[in-house]
């Protein structure tokens, strides 16, 4: 004769099983937000925006997530802008925010 706790021993491992599975599965999508990271973030940029409208700017270099520069412009509505970093107006914004810090 079989005792009880033999006879559930197959159903617990199928409960343990997929209990770590799905353990698996959650710790992998915590880290879903590190996978986007790895790539540039400006699909398309603008090639300036009004300076009154910004902000903050951040300047990334590039690196091994992007071979470009990204600019990446905070708008005081909370939006952000890619904007071009070769575009004249662009250029004119940044030197202004470096001013701007230099002179505080």
């Amino acid at each position: 004769m079989a005792s009880p706790a033999l006879s559930t021993a197959p159903s617990n491992l199928r409960l343990l099983r997929v209990a770590l599975l799905l353990l698996l599965l959650v710790a992998a999508s915590r880290r879903a937000p590190l996978v986007t990271e790895l790539r540039c973030q400006c699909l398309q940029t603008l090639h300036g925006i009004h300076p009154k409208n910004i902000q903050s700017v951040n300047v990334k270099a590039p690196g091994p997530h992007c071979a470009q520069t990204e600019v990446i412009a905070t708008l005081k509505n909370g939006q952000k802008a890619c904007l071009n970093p070769a575009s004249p107006m662009v250029k004119k914004i940044i030197g202004k925010m470096l001013n701007n810090g230099k002179s505080n």
